[in-house]
């Protein structure tokens, strides 16, 4: 018997994937525990039209990455570090702080794990920050930090 899986099960297959099994195991196991459908043809045009609409969703979800990306590399966020005698820095600047930066001075609400610094920014200057906005996107901001 055909059937469409609705949640991954173990050593059989993944969420949506249609799978060949035994009709016991699909009557006994799978419909029992609301693991599966059987892949009959409303069902199976059901999980194709799914199939479409996650697409497009994630393809929506790209783009707005990609815009956001854009408009990301042409900004510019200040932040200001406490320094001492001879220019030598008080600790340095995190990803949170940039995040509330970018929140503040630009009004994108940033996810502080999105913010992937390489090395701590302990130095005053221009720095080029890489921010995940998305798997396939990644957008360089510029963080100019001053002294305080």
């Amino acid at each position: 018997m055909k059937v469409i899986l609705l949640e991954d099960v173990k050593s059989l297959g993944k969420k949506g994937e249609v799978v060949n099994v035994s009709d016991g195991y699909a009557r006994n196991f799978i419909f029992k525990k609301n693991l599966g459908l059987e892949a009959n043809g409303k069902n199976l045009n059901d999980l194709k039209l799914q199939k479409q609409n996650e697409e497009k969703v994630a393809q929506e979800h790209l783009e707005a990455a990609q815009e956001l990306a854009k408009k990301l590399e042409a900004a510019k966020v200040e932040l200001k570090i406490k320094t001492g005698e001879g220019g030598r820095t008080f600790g340095s600047v995190s990803s949170k702080e940039i995040a509330i930066a970018v929140k503040e001075q630009l009004g994108y609400d940033l996810d502080k794990k999105k913010i992937q610094i390489k090395e701590a920014i302990r130095t005053p200057g221009m720095h080029l920050v890489p921010v995940k906005l998305h798997q396939k996107v990644t957008a360089e901001l510029k963080v100019h930090v001053g002294e305080a």
